[in-house]
Formats: structure tokens, sequence, C-alpha cells
């Protein structure tokens, strides 16, 4: 099983196309997937783990839509099947807050603090999302809300995440 690490924080390298750049480096200097997702939209940890579990054995089976590991996580965090609808999940030059993602492959070294610290301000908030993001995101509606309540809405997203292999 691969292991994996979430560093919730900002984003250092403010420029999108520069900070994927980046991310792309360590992820070959490195050899474990690297994914930075947009910490608004992402309601927990446990939320992020299905989808990183959820992709991981999607490529193990050979099922996997995207062919990045980094994308088919986001495909799954995002809830959604297709990879165009699934880059919402991702950063822009706009976001506040990212969600870098980890995740060993077996013959995979982690990367040091300093290298890390060059694309990502920790700032020890944790998973903190903003409900109208994720409402937006995932499209959940007013009538979902009224169903189970705002203080639910996390489990909507995580039975999207657990429901994405069955959307055709």
């Amino acid at each position: 099983m691969n292991e994996i690490r979430l560093l919730f924080g900002k984003p250092v390298i403010r420029n999108r196309i520069e900070l994927l750049s980046a991310l792309r480096d360590l992820q070959s200097s490195h050899g474990c997937v690297v994914q930075a997702l947009d910490a608004d939209k992402v309601v927990s940890e446990r939320h992020i783990i299905l989808a990183a579990e959820k992709a991981f054995a999607a490529i193990s089976q050979g099922r996997n839509i995207a062919k990045d590991p980094g994308m088919e996580i986001m495909r799954y965090a995002s809830g959604e099947r297709q990879i165009e609808k699934a880059l919402a999940m991702g950063i822009c030059d706009s976001t506040e807050r990212m969600v870098l993602i980890l995740a060993s492959t077996g013959k995979s070294h982690w990367p040091e603090v300093s290298e890390l610290s060059r694309l990502i301000a920790l700032d020890g908030r944790g998973c903190s999302f903003k409900a109208e993001a994720v409402k937006e995101a995932f499209n959940i509606s007013a009538e979902e809300i009224e169903a189970v309540g705002e203080e639910r809405m996390a489990e909507l997203v995580i039975e999207r995440v657990a429901l994405v292999d069955t959307y055709r």
C-alpha cells in the first residue's frame, strides 16, 4: 500500500504555471506522486486519503482514466469521472490555501522539509474547507443540504468520491 502524506498551507509560488512546474520537478526527482489541490474544496483528510486509495486501486487494476497518478487522485477527489471537470479541484493563481498530497510509490523517497518549504508555507490549520466552495465544486444542492444538514456536507462529498466509478 502507498503511504500518503498531506500538507496544508499557502502556496509560496503564486504563479500557477511555475508552481505546477516545481511540483513536477519535485515528483520526478523523488519518484513520489505529488499533487496540489485547492484546500477550500477539501472537506477532510479522509476525503483525500479515500481519493488517493481509489486512484491507486484503479491504476493497479488498469481502470485509471488519467495517465498521471496525481491527476487520477484529483479526478477521484473531485468526484468526477472526466479529467476536464476534475481540474476545477486544482490550484489556480488565486488559490489562497492548498493541500499538497505526497504519495510513495515503493521506490520513492520523501522530499526534505527545505524542498517543501519552497512550495508551501504550512499554516497549522489542517483541513478547513469553505462551505460555499464545496457546494459549488460538488454541485451540492440546497435540497441535499436541507435533507442531511450542513454539518454532514463532508459525508456528501465522501459519497461522491466513493461513487466516481459508477458514473458513466
